[in-house]
Formats: C-alpha cells, sequence, structure tokens
C-alpha cells in the first residue's frame, strides 16, 4: 500500500499540479507567475499610457506660467487628468446655465451651416446623449438570440426600444439588439428582433463582453438556481413554440425591457 500524502482532489490552482520531476514543477510555478502577473502588469501598463497620453494632452494646452510643474518640485502623474475632470466638470456648469445654454444654441447653429462637420457632430452627440443621459435599464441587458440561423444562438446586448419608421413598418414589437463581434465587440451588427424572440441572460454587460472578446473561453457562473439550471429554456421554446405565441406566454426568464 502506498503510504504517501495524497494531495486533495479539490486543491484550488491555476495550474495542475505536476506529478514528475523538479524540472516540471518549475515549469507549472512560472506559468502559475505568468496567470497571475500578466493580468496585473498589462493593466497597470496600459493605465500609465493612457495617463501619460492625457497629461501630454492637456498640460501642452496649459500656458507655461501655469503649468503645475513649475511650481511643484518634481513631476506627478495624472496633473492632466485632474485638470481635464475639472474642466469638463466647469463646462457642464456652465452649459447649465442660460447664458451657457444660449452660447451653445448659438455654437450648434454655426455648425449646422457646415455640410460635412454637422453630419459629424450630429452623429457623436445623439450617441453621447443617448449612452450616458438616458438612464433606461435597456442598456444592462445581455440577451440571446438566433443569429444567424434559426437553431444556433448568439450573444447580443439590447440598446433601447425600436422606435420610427422601423417599427411602424413591423407589425411585431421590436427592439435594437447590438450583435458584437470576435474579439473585438466595437464592430458588429444592427438588429431589429421581436421582443418575443429575445432570451434575456442574468449576466451583467461586463460578463457578456468579457465573454465575446475571450472567444467563449471566459464563461460567467450561472446565478440561478439548481433546480432552474437543470430547466433548458430554450429547448421549451423550440417545442411549445407555437402553443405560447397562440396564448401568448414567454418561457423567458424576464423579457427585455
Amino acid at each position: 500500500m502506498d503510504d504517501r500524502p495524497q494531495e486533495p482532489r479539490d486543491a484550488p490552482s491555476l495550474v495542475k499540479p505536476a506529478r514528475g520531476g523538479f524540472v516540471r514543477r518549475l515549469r507549472n510555478y512560472f506559468l502559475t507567475g505568468i496567470i497571475v502577473a500578466a493580468p496585473i502588469g498589462i493593466t497597470i501598463w496600459l493605465s500609465l499610457q493612457i495617463v501619460e497620453i492625457i497629461d501630454n494632452s492637456v498640460t501642452g494646452l496649459v500656458p507655461d506660467r501655469f503649468h503645475p510643474e513649475n511650481y511643484l518640485p518634481v513631476g506627478i502623474p495624472g496633473i492632466g487628468v485632474l485638470i481635464l475632470l475639472v474642466g469638463l466638470t466647469l463646462i457642464g456648469f456652465v452649459t447649465a446655465n442660460f447664458l451657457g445654454r444660449t452660447l451653445l444654441g448659438f455654437g450648434e447653429r454655426f455648425v449646422d451651416r457646415m455640410p460635412v462637420v454637422r453630419s459629424i457632430y450630429g452623429a457623436l452627440k445623439q450617441i453621447f446623449e443617448t449612452v450616458l443621459a438616458q438612464s433606461s435599464t435597456s442598456f444592462r441587458e445581455v440577451v440571446l438570440v438566433e443569429y444567424p440561423r434559426k437553431g444556433v444562438w448568439a450573444l447580443a446586448f439590447v440598446t433601447s426600444t425600436t422606435r420610427g419608421e422601423v417599427q411602424n413598418l413591423v407589425e411585431d414589437e421590436v427592439v435594437n439588439v447590438f450583435l458584437p463581434t470576435t474579439p473585438n465587440p466595437t464592430s458588429g451588427f444592427l438588429l431589429f428582433v421581436p421582443r418575443r424572440d429575445l432570451v434575456v441572460l442574468h449576466m451583467t454587460v461586463e460578463e457578456g463582453i468579457k465573454m465575446v472578446i475571450s472567444g467563449g473561453l471566459v464563461t460567467p457562473e450561472d446565478p440561478r438556481s439548481k433546480a432552474d439550471q437543470g430547466q433548458p429554456v430554450i429547448a421549451h421554446r423550440a417545442d411549445d413554440g407555437e402553443s405560447n405565441d397562440s396564448d401568448g406566454d414567454s418561457p423567458m426568464p424576464h423579457s427585455a425591457a
């Protein structure tokens, strides 16, 4: 009988412990170090690069006599970021007043007279107002949609409820769904999908984006109870789709908002 101590089966580890020689164990330790250190190091490096780019761009606009480094013994990273935040806050404060709104309206009327610039400005303004100003919960929903054919499901994000000409031409109530591509979620397709054809997931938008970027390698846990996890909602829809359409009931966990 082997009296050697056995390792617990459920021992947490990033790399499976090796049962071989010393060199293999060193290799596993090295890989574990990469798994732990690489995300931290890359995150810190990217953060410093972004801060440096903002500092160089913003501090270059400040006159030399008002440059913070002239009054400090050493250069402090992040001064440009602080100036940018303060500047944006002041712009918002001024714009909220009557005088600021008047000046903004005058500037927008001036931009409307410029053929190419007005299109770019109008599109960017509408995007920022929709993303930052609207507080609808639909911007925080991850859904499954049958794409590109029936029986194949894709991860997508609900952006808003369809309005205007598109909704008026479609009999069903449809919603705007953004279907991102892998591994670049900034590109994708805009789909107008009937609300009843969406399966709303419980994962957050951040978890959905991680899943898209990783190509499915990073999969969030199912937060539902064990009993709910044993009930295949999509299979139930496929079997009883006709009866659900006639009854008007949806087997989805919750409808898209």
